[in-house]
């Protein structure tokens, strides 16, 4: 008998409990229900607070449809000759047969794909150098349907930067970040034409910034991504999440066909820099000293008394160039440009670059213990 009451004692309590808390629902309607629904849920639990600027919207459409319609598609097409003959650029049966060797040329045309990006209302497109590399003919697909085709009005291969020019009206161009503080972690978008199935949209993070000696150009400051990047993307738009261009897709790195997370992006600063130097003086200009470096061996800083030195190592200085002019000698370590550091090769060769031609440096070395300051004017470096 006593199980039996305790039992029914308990039935009861509970049932006093369930109807208490069904009354402080009710009681509480009025209160924010999203607070009642997380506590329920667990979705109250601590999570990354975001700013108002940083907050992750739902959706990327708005970015999208911003900077999608100054994506454009390119068309490359190229002659290519072939000799059936071998023997024909030889003297002796050109003497003899080479009219009728010539006559049995061939020729095709090899065709490439690529994408583009407006720039303004007067029809400047930046792409890749590689994508209209030794082109006969370039034709433009816009994203409202038109067509066009192209004036290459320059190219720099050490950047692999091209810059193209269309003669249509009624152009979208891009928006462009103000401020480019690209963040190891912000969410960006690659639009571009991948292996030509229509403009596409791919999503991921930065992975890093300042990527170089990655072998794909002389001069490299990428901007690495996630955002699937494929044959197609070569210049295409690589936008924040607000639509707002900050770089220009050229590159997967891949040892297999397809993308593998690894793609990489031409700062839009750097591309513009180019695109205003070929507009204005139909080349780019970049000082020169005329050395070969390399990163400073355990050798060769212990001898300067200083085993944590930071700078280039001169293993090599072309004849009559500026710095063979100025005394540079192989050996030398350099470790300050104009009173500014140099942290390595790289490093060195990116701040000559930035000096016009005939312009005075000033560099620092080290020629073991002794340190000395040695004047140069630089020249315009050779293709």
């Amino acid at each position: 008998m006593k199980l039996i009451k305790v039992v029914g004692f308990l039935f009861q309590f509970s049932l006093i409990g369930l109807a208490v808390a069904t009354i402080y629902l009710v009681v509480a309607s009025d209160r924010d229900r999203g607070e009642i629904l997380a506590f329920l849920t667990g979705s109250g639990l601590p999570t990354a607070e975001y700013t108002e600027s940083g907050a992750a919207p739902f959706s990327y459409a708005d970015a999208v449809s911003l900077s999608a319609p100054s994506v454009v598609t390119i068309y490359t097409t190229k002659i290519v000759t072939e000799k059936s003959h071998p023997l024909l650029d030889d003297p002796v049966f050109g003497q003899f047969f080479g009219d009728q060797l010539q006559r049995r040329e061939r020729s095709h045309s090899e065709t490439n794909l690529g994408s583009g990006v407006i720039i303004g209302s007067e029809g400047f497109i930046l792409t890749n150098q590689h994508v209209i590399d030794g082109a006969d003919e370039i034709l433009i697909s816009l994203a409202d349907g038109r067509g066009s085709q192209a004036l290459l009005i320059g190219e720099d291969k050490e950047t692999d930067i091209a810059i193209l020019q269309i003669p249509l009206t009624g152009l979208a161009g891009i928006h462009i970040a103000d401020m480019p503080t690209t963040r190891v972690g912000d969410v960006v978008l690659a639009i571009g034409n991948p292996l030509n199935v229509g403009q596409t949209v791919t999503m991921g993070i930065v992975s890093a910034t300042g990527r170089d000696r990655i072998g794909l150009n002389t001069f490299e400051n990428f901007i690495q991504t996630d955002a699937a990047i494929n044959p197609g993307n070569s210049g295409g738009a690589l936008i924040n999440a607000r639509g707002e261009l900050i770089g220009i897709n050229t590159a997967i790195l891949s040892q297999t066909v397809g993308a593998q997370g690894i793609g990489f992006a031409i700062p839009i600063s750097l591309a513009l820099d180019i695109m205003q130097q070929i507009i204005e003086f139909g080349e780019v200009t970049r000082g020169w000293l005329g050395v070969e470096g390399t990163e400073i061996s355990a050798r060769a800083a212990l001898a300067t008394g200083d085993p944590g030195i930071k700078g280039a190592l001169i293993v090599g200085v072309f004849i009559d160039s500026p710095a063979d002019k100025a005394g540079v000698r192989a050996g030398d370590i350099v470790v300050a440009v104009d009173g500014k550091p140099v942290t390595g090769i790289r490093d060195l060769l990116d701040k000559i670059t930035l000096h016009k031609p005939g312009e005075q440096v000033k560099i620092m070395v080290y020629r073991g213990p002794e340190k000395m300051t040695l004047d140069m004017k630089v020249t315009q470096r050779p293709s």
